[in-house]
């Protein structure tokens, strides 16, 4: 609309766009962990998905070229490589927010994506590289040594410098100097600098805090990379058409993501999110394009007609992400098919044995309900957490845990199926952070019948009341059960006084 007003693309713009890619790769970094991305699912998943579907597009993309549409008719072979390997990329931005929003970032899906779109901006770096006909400077290989020799120094001063904003002052400096100028003075992409530097955090202690602290600010600065991809240019009816035609093709991207997944003995479920989480086109992809047409290897024009064409993407994708739950339960039985018999260790379900109450969610809330339940209850109480690593950590503390997913409708047919005959689930707790999460959960039990009684906690008014209408027998404030919890304790330790 700005656009359309006579708004012109300014400094600023481009600064805060620039700012929000910046931060969104940093934020990326502090959640990665670089044995996940070793895991052939992901390197050469990544691998074989760009390559086939590069293929796939530029064969396509080619072919129109015969045919004298409009913008295609100039093509030639290596023109179509370009724009199909542009088009081969899916949308980091998108798939982070997807998968924070309903609380999926530690899930395998939510690893298997991220791990894909990190590999995807790595080919996306080495390509700037080379298109730009630069090359790092000679002092670019001291960069592995000043690596090492500030990662001790950081992690000292994350411990020192508190909780408050000094914190997010620090987010910044590390992204933004020692990560994006730091690479770029040194010939290397700015945005790969940033993204190094989040996973130099990753494993300690404060990184998880640190990114709750830069969330906001992150997402505020992507306002600005959206409205970038608007004031590129005013689209035409052949754009639009061009844009719609290219955005009818994620249908091909999609299976054949779906396919290399499961062809890599991941579970169906775990595929299926992966995929609708990539299920658009990428801002990287945006900008492989626009150097593309700076350098003049491709017109102009591709340049809005990408924009259009993500834009499209992203509007699809949306609700389709909002509805992926519902959507794999119809179509579960028929994707079945695709499942090979011989599944990875890690993805698979877990039986929960004889246990009669599950705690969903193993954060400080969730630790304190197992703990408190456990010395009473024993081994009847089963806490059970989408994070493995979390789930590892409480295990070595000697806690009874699994890893699944409470919204995973296959892990509770399973419960049902495995108890109908014998002891069945009593109890079960939600006190995973994510509300959309417990939702997603509550209505997984009552699809399966479940008769126990349900236990939830929320930190809104609204949202305990959203609890109850939904036929949780307890919800819980936090806030205020902890406030009451806190009074409690006062009352017993304080001797009176009066």
């Amino acid at each position: 609309m700005l656009n359309y007003f006579g708004v012109e693309q300014g400094t600023f713009v481009n600064i805060i766009s620039e700012l929000g890619i910046t931060l969104l790769l940093f934020t990326i970094g502090l959640k990665v962990k670089l044995k996940n991305l070793i895991k052939p699912e992901i390197w050469a998943g990544a691998c074989m998905h760009m390559g086939i579907t590069t293929a796939v597009f530029a064969a396509i993309i080619f072919g129109l070229s015969f045919i004298g549409l409009n913008f295609f008719s100039d093509l030639d072979w290596l023109n179509s490589l370009l724009i199909a390997f542009a088009l081969s990329f899916s949308s980091t931005v998108f798939a982070v927010k997807v998968f924070e929003d309903f609380g999926e970032f530690n899930s395998y899906h939510g690893i298997l994506a991220i791990g894909v779109l990190i590999m995807q901006d790595i080919f996306a770096v080495i390509f700037l590289v080379f298109a730009a006909g630069e090359i790092p400077k000679i002092y670019a290989l001291a960069l592995p040594i000043i690596l090492i020799i500030i990662k001790p120094i950081l992690v000292w001063l994350m411990k020192k410098i508190g909780h408050g904003e000094l914190l997010v002052l620090f987010g910044f400096f590390v992204a933004l100097v020692l990560g994006a100028e730091m690479f770029k003075f040194v010939g290397i992409k700015d945005d790969l600098g940033a993204l190094i530097m989040g996973i130099l955090l990753s494993n300690t202690k404060k990184a998880n805090e640190l990114y709750q602290k830069l969330i906001s600010f992150k997402d505020f600065f992507l306002i600005g990379f959206f409205l970038s991809i608007g004031l590129i240019g005013l689209p035409t009816l052949e754009h639009l058409v061009i844009a719609i035609i290219l955005a009818a093709l994620i249908n091909i991207k999609l299976i054949i993501y779906f396919l290399v997944f499961t062809r890599f003995k991941v579970r169906v479920r775990t595929a299926f999110f992966a995929t609708l989480g990539l299920s658009n086109y990428s801002e990287f992809g945006l900008i492989v394009i626009a150097i593309a047409v700076s350098t003049g290897m491709i017109p102009a024009d591709w340049l809005i007609i990408i924009a259009i064409a993500l834009s499209i993407s992203f509007i699809v994708s949306s609700p389709l992400n909002a509805k992926a739950h519902k959507i794999f339960a119809f179509s579960r039985k028929r994707l079945k098919f695709f499942e090979t018999k011989i599944r990875l260790e890690y993805d698979k379900i877990f039986d929960i044995g004889d246990a009669e109450i599950l705690v969903f969610g193993m954060g400080r809330i969730g630790t304190a309900v197992y703990d408190q339940l456990s010395k009473k209850y024993g081994k009847t109480v089963l806490a059970i957490d989408i994070d493995n690593n979390k789930v590892l950590t409480h295990k070595i503390a000697g806690r009874n845990v699994l890893h699944d997913d409470a919204t995973d409708i296959e892990f509770w047919e399973s419960v049902q199926r495995d108890h109908q005959n014998a002891k069945q689930v009593k109890i079960v707790i939600f006190c995973m952070d994510n509300f959309n999460a417990k939702l997603i959960a509550i209505d997984r039990l009552q699809t399966i019948g479940y008769k126990g009684s349900i236990a939830a906690t929320g930190v809104h008014d609204d949202q305990i009341s959203v609890l109850k209408r939904l036929g949780v027998d307890a919800a819980y404030n936090t806030y205020t059960e902890a406030g009451t919890g806190f009074a409690d304790h006062l009352c017993l330790t304080i001797p009176k006084k009066l």
